[in-house]
């Protein structure tokens, strides 16, 4: 149930903050302002339901240590972008013509933002972390990366292989970064870092969304495993690769420091029912 609750809470935030978002489509400051007024929101309404359904404070967001971890997940997120889209143009598959729009990069900044935090809220605060109380971290993040690839299948331009790469390339990394810091400020920084730095700097499409106008005016060309395709770089072998590394070094730090959660034994959970129940 409080699964449930909190899941659809933060849901409503994001659905109000992209409706407003695209009515105001073509008026990059007040795009920005809602942005970062959605972002700003689903982490008040995050915290409320959480102290609610669960009567604790919610410790993944934490205030202390929060600018610090939010800032190096941003700076992984854009050199993880960079170095992929540095593989891609190495190869052909990724040209400038010029500089784009500074404007439309401001618009991205708040956009960007909305969609970072909300879906870390989404997919690492509610469902992951609730999933991993009842079935632990290895199964918890093989079956939440899956979902945040499988709900990318609405998106236009979307396809099986865009939907796997991302459940590699993001959901798995996102999970683990979780696991690894126990905080939802370094996946947020991270999903945020490469978002951006993707649509923002370099003028390429999200998650199949068309969010071209950055600061470059840039071109991607070449197969789907180079270029990512009409999805986008997301899809191409290479972010899926830097994704996968990512994952292994984040779940190789989770566990040294102790952070995986085993799966409960049938008979751990039938003790405590009240408890899971919220």
């Amino acid at each position: 149930m409080r699964l449930l609750l909190q899941f659809l809470a933060v849901a409503a935030v994001a659905l109000v903050g992209s409706q407003g978002a695209a009515a105001a489509q073509g008026n990059p400051w007040l795009t920005l302002t809602i942005g970062i007024a959605t972002a700003v929101l689903a982490v008040v309404v995050y915290t409320w339901v959480v102290r609610r359904t669960e009567r604790r404070a919610p410790v993944e967001l934490a205030r202390s240590g929060a600018i610090g971890a939010t800032g190096r997940g941003l700076l992984i997120g854009v050199a993880m972008c960079g170095a992929v889209i540095a593989n891609i143009a190495w190869l052909g598959g990724y040209s400038v013509a010029g500089l784009g729009s500074v404007t439309g990069m401001l618009a991205l900044v708040g956009f960007m933002a909305a969609a970072a935090v909300t879906e870390e809220l989404l997919f690492r605060g509610v469902l992951f972390r609730i999933v991993e109380e009842r079935t632990g971290t290895w199964i918890a993040l093989l079956l939440t990366g899956v979902v945040f690839g499988l709900a990318h299948m609405a998106n236009p331009n979307a396809s099986l292989w865009g939907a796997t790469a991302i459940a590699i390339g993001a959901g798995f990394m996102l999970a683990a970064a979780y696991a690894a810091t126990r905080t939802l400020w370094l996946p947020i920084g991270l999903h945020f870092g490469w978002n951006f730095a993707l649509a923002g700097i370099f003028a390429a499409e999200v998650s199949g969304n068309d969010t071209t106008e950055g600061l470059l005016d840039s071109t991607l060309s070449g197969p789907t495993l180079l270029s990512g395709g009409d999805f986008g770089p997301e899809a191409s072998g290479y972010a899926v690769a830097s994704g996968a590394l990512l994952t292994v070094a984040f779940l190789w730090l989770a566990r040294r420091r102790g952070h995986i959660v085993p799966r409960r034994r049938r008979a751990d959970r039938d003790l405590a029912p009240a408890t899971l129940a919220g």
